[in-house]
């Protein structure tokens, strides 16, 4: 407790020192009497208790530390020339990664590829190679975090930046990849996937949804504003077999055949789902454009991983 006490008085010091500087706003200065306040309850210390001070204020201590481990940090980024060993053995372990990735093992995959990091940590291909493995498994945020190692390894490797074009995209990040994409394919001007997937990521950025639209950037507020659909809408609502039939799904009280307290029939749903099949055939009569428009929102590109599949 008593470590606690002096720590708790260093840092009310500092606070006063804060306080006396005067640079702060008034609304600043009061806050920092109320935590001073507050610290002075909490610890039962206070600025007399001169016995608690340290021989080092507080900000002498942060900088002391701060500047030890800025020594440190700057040992630690010497680049480390790893071994004739080491560099055959990662290759091994790499071998071993691709191969898992051909049999599907992705995080057994991700696992030789990190050991061959771990020897190598210099070469590119590895992490590029681990973040493609990362994307097998959903780990999009891992899989930019790799690509980014990658290409400040070689700036010059346009997979790492193809690759970083599709995680991006399955983050819904389309901006983003379609810069990595051009990156890529100024890389690799005649590499089809690039191009491909630079177009989808544009058309993904056309397509970005607005705050009213609906799951996957279906635009139900457009929808809703459509007076053909609505129409329509109204249509069916006001059919008294569809009117029976939600009435006795939502409430469970009674079914289409008048049974209490049971769960809708088979026969119910069917009849809901011919009603609806109807409603569909109604629209498309009378309003096509409209379900052309629905088709579109509705169908889903995604990129393609075909020349991403293979690891170096």
């Amino acid at each position: 407790m008593a470590d606690q006490k002096r720590l708790a008085f260093s840092i009310i010091q500092f606070l006063h020192t804060q306080l006396q500087n005067g640079s702060m706003s008034p609304d600043a200065q009061e806050s920092l009497e109320v935590a001073i306040q507050c610290l002075e309850t909490a610890f039962g210390v206070s600025m007399e208790d001169q016995s608690l001070a340290v021989s080092q204020t507080l900000p002498e201590i942060f900088e002391a530390v701060a500047g030890k481990e800025l020594d440190h940090s700057r040992t630690n980024s010497e680049p480390v020339t790893p071994s004739e060993d080491d560099v055959a053995e990662a290759e091994r372990l790499k071998t071993e990664g691709n191969d898992q990735m051909k049999a599907e093992n992705f995080e057994a995959a991700v696992s030789f590829y990190g050991k061959a990091i771990e020897l190598n940590p210099a070469n590119a291909v590895y992490f590029c190679n681990r973040a493609a493995a990362y994307s097998k498994l959903g780990n999009y945020a891992g899989a930019v975090r790799d690509c980014e190692r990658a290409i400040g390894i070689d700036p010059s490797y346009s997979k790492a930046y193809g690759r970083m074009g599709l995680a991006l995209s399955s983050l819904n990040k389309h901006t983003e990849a379609v810069v990595y994409y051009k990156k890529a394919l100024e890389l690799d001007p005649d590499n089809e996937t690039y191009k491909s997937n630079l177009k989808i990521a544009e058309q993904k950025m056309k397509e970005t949804p607005s705050p009213t639209s609906g799951p996957g950037g279906f635009d139900l507020a457009g929808l809703l504003n459509n007076p053909g659909f609505m129409s329509m809408a109204s249509n069916l609502m006001n059919n008294p077999q569809v009117q029976q039939l939600m009435s006795g799904m939502i409430s469970g009280g009674h079914n289409a055949m008048g049974a209490t307290g049971s769960s809708p029939s088979t026969n119910d749903l069917a009849s809901l789902i011919q009603a609806g099949q109807q409603f569909a055939q109604q629209m498309q009569q009378q309003n096509p454009e409209l379900i052309e428009q629905l088709r579109s929102q509705i169908r889903s590109r995604t990129p393609s991983a075909s020349n991403e599949e293979q690891q170096e």
